[in-house]
């Protein structure tokens, strides 16, 4: 129940879940939750509702898309405030003392007339370019100018890392952190850092909006959170898209000039990316089928364990994660590690613990692709030739590795019966990266 009117600025929710109190407010307004203009259309999620499925008694209908966000339906319009920006007066927002290099420097000030200009812009950097320091001056002009911002991911994972780094760059500014998992109660503040899925709660909300990541699933192709970011923004708010690995969707909004771009093809520590090695392994797949794996792979598992040299390794589906750990453990490999794959209850801390350094290493799938910085990594990719592996995904592991001044460089192996088009395509990009690296 909703009994602080802050929490309906900038949000929609169905308007039995105001206190009653709240219900007769006259800044409050009310709109449809379901349109019959053509067809039944959610208005949160922007579903098209099939009759038979959305149908509930006395003629009326729920969207049965979005129900895990709450029910919404034709019983209870959907409750909206304008946006006041009610904030405190804050001129230098910004308590980060960190130095930028020049050419992240550029990439800084292009995103401060992005928001200023109110521009739908994409920043296209390579990963470990330092994509989250480069927003800082950008955000500390809009929070000085008493602006709300959101930055989004499709990512929990991403959203957890990202908020503490925000959190400690701000540290006078109201902020909040949502995502399904999150125990943090709802409250108005002037940044929100949240999932692609919780910006369905708002409404005209973000005078800036932030999308990390915008190329990874569940993002890329779904045309329900699409709608809930173009509803989340002001209709004269500034967009930002960040990514390493531009999807199709963004060259072709780039090519109708829908979209500006900004590129940095360099890491902030001015290192290349890591390029792969690629080798080829004899009956991979059939092996790792029955908990085994060949022995040129545990002996560098066990070589990394011995030189206490960190290491994730990737496979693409979770029945494979049960069966390389037992290969790992037949081997008689004395090591800490765990399994990690995107529906583990324990992901959040298994990660943390990796985060922590008590862990050697984690079997993964591609649900650490990205997002996620372990310094001085290295990482192994096991059966990297299956389909679940595109040429991103590939790219953006490889990104895992070199993330920091400490160790910049790192091993990225590929294990694989089959050099496919997504793995030449992977070295290619990284390739193509480190020559335009080399002409800066």
């Amino acid at each position: 129940m909703i009994n602080d009117i802050s929490e309906l600025y900038g949000r929609q929710i169905p308007q039995r879940d105001l206190a009653a109190s709240l219900q007769r407010a006259v800044d409050i307004h009310l709109r449809p939750a379901i349109s019959h203009d053509h067809g039944l259309v959610c208005q949160r999620c922007g579903s098209k509702l099939r009759r038979s499925l959305a149908s509930l008694p006395n003629h009326h209908f729920y969207c049965y898309v979005c129900i895990q966000m709450g029910r919404v339906d034709t019983l209870s319009p959907l409750a909206y405030m304008e946006e006041p920006n009610r904030f405190s007066d804050n001129q230098s927002p910004l308590s980060w003392l960190g130095q930028l290099t020049e050419l992240q420097t550029e990439c800084a000030n292009k995103v401060i007339e992005v928001f200023q200009r109110r521009q739908h812009h994409l920043l296209w950097a390579v990963t470990g370019a330092g994509k989250t320091e480069m927003l800082f001056k950008g955000i500390s002009w809009a929070v000085a100018n008493g602006l709300r911002v959101g930055i989004a991911s499709p990512r929990v994972d991403v959203c957890i890392e990202l908020f503490p780094r925000i959190q400690a760059a701000f540290n006078q500014v109201s902020m909040v952190l949502l995502h399904g998992k999150s125990e943090q109660r709802y409250q108005y503040s002037q940044i929100t850092i949240c999932t692609t899925h919780q910006l369905l709660r708002f409404y005209h909300a973000f005078d800036v909006l932030i999308i990390d990541e915008v190329d990874v699933f569940p993002y890329s192709g779904n045309p329900m959170l699409h709608y809930g970011v173009q509803n989340a923004i002001k209709p004269a708010g500034a967009m930002l898209y960040l990514t390493a690995t531009p999807d199709q969707a963004l060259f072709k909004a780039i090519s109708r000039k829908k979209l500006s771009v900004s590129y940095l093809p360099i890491r902030y520590h001015g290192h290349y990316l890591p390029e792969i090695s690629v080798i080829r392994v004899k009956n991979l797949a059939q092996q790792i089928q029955t908990s085994k794996l060949p022995k040129q792979i545990l002996r560098i598992i066990a070589e990394l364990v011995a030189e206490k040299q960190r290491f994730l390794l990737f496979v693409p589906h979770i029945k494979d994660l049960t069966r390389v750990a037992d290969a790992i453990k037949n081997a008689g490999i004395m090591a800490k590690f765990e399994t990690v794959f995107s529906a583990d209850p324990d992901r959040l801390e298994k990660v943390a613990l990796m985060r922590k350094r008590q862990l050697d290493f984690l079997i993964t799938t591609t649900i650490l692709e990205r997002g996620v910085t372990f310094p001085g990594i290295d990482v192994l990719v096991l059966k990297a030739d299956n389909d679940i592996f595109s040429a991103a995904a590939l790219v953006q592991i490889a990104g895992r590795v070199g993330r920091n001044t400490d160790r910049p460089t790192g091993q990225v192996l590929f294990y694989c019966e089959v050099k496919t088009p997504n793995i030449k395509s992977c070295d290619r990009q990284i390739k193509l990266m480190n020559r335009k690296a080399a002409k800066l």
